[in-house]
């Protein structure tokens, strides 16, 4: 292999952010999808997926009828964190591995990818200035477990066994995992049913909830799949990918439409105050 063909890749723009976006009226909500667009390891199939799962995002929020911006925390521009504070909604996407040091587990972690330790200090400094405003903030996989971090939880370093969260050596690394969802969880009353069948390739996941998080999804074996901050109007985090095109049209659309009425909610209020 060539040390061109090692080199990690980079997320184009033109390739994630769907045209229309413009067409779109100006008081539309808007959201701030923050999302690594290189990390450690970008090659090959990660990086087509991080691609492919990119623009379903963007695409879910142009369907739903907001307007988006990208955050590149792989860039940890703190003027891009500014440009959020006018966002209606923060979307916190996945990609690589949080760094162990943040929530405090030493030694060598096998199956480790992506780490990039000023993404992820860049990330949970934007899920506070998010909680701080009372934005409402949607965290996928990595975005979940930042979410837990951030708020004083821990990390499952390398889930062993890993069968029903990831594809096995030869396999996709994606696949269909049950989950049950929590009573009086937002993501229930989202999605309207106890039991879904999600879009999973995860090796890591929320250990120790943080002190003000509640469960609000769990996999057959026990691993937390999802997270809600009940002091916050709307903070919801899941472990697995809405945005998989390979799931459920249906509950993407629900869970991404979600955050936008949220978005759009919280547009009115705020134009009400001034």
């Amino acid at each position: 292999m060539s040390t061109e063909s090692r080199k990690d890749l980079v997320l184009a723009l033109e390739d994630v952010i769907p045209e229309g976006f413009d067409q779109l009226p100006q008081d539309a909500p808007l959201v701030a999808v923050v999302v690594s667009l290189t990390f450690p390891g970008m090659v090959g199939e990660s990086h087509d997926i991080m691609r492919s799962f990119t623009r379903s995002a963007f695409d879910q929020l142009l369907d739903c009828g907001a307007r988006a911006i990208l955050i590149d925390s792989a860039a940890a521009d703190p003027g891009s964190a500014s440009a959020a504070e006018e966002a209606d909604g923060v979307i916190f996407l996945g990609g690589g591995d949080v760094d162990a040091e943040l929530y405090g587990h030493l030694g060598g972690i096998p199956n480790a990818y992506g780490v990039d330790r000023r993404a992820d200090d860049f990330c949970i400094d934007m899920i506070h200035r998010t909680l701080g405003r009372d934005q409402p903030l949607l965290a996928i996989c990595r975005g979940s477990q930042l979410f837990n971090v951030a708020l004083g939880g821990t990390l499952i370093p390398d889930i062993v066994p890993s069968t029903l969260h990831q594809g096995q050596p030869g396999k996709p690394m994606f696949l269909d995992e049950q989950v049950t969802l929590g009573e009086g969880s937002k993501i229930r009353a989202i999605l309207g049913r106890e039991r879904i069948t999600v879009r999973s390739g995860h090796h890591q996941a929320v250990d120790r909830v943080a002190p003000e998080l509640l469960v609000s999804a769990v996999a057959d074996d026990g691993i937390v799949e999802g997270t809600e901050h009940p002091d916050h109007t709307w903070a919801v985090a899941m472990q697995w990918h809405p945005e998989d095109r390979d799931g459920s049209d249906t509950d993407r659309t629900a869970i991404f439409g979600a955050l936008v009425e949220q978005a759009r909610l919280r547009r009115s209020q705020m134009s009400q105050r001034v």
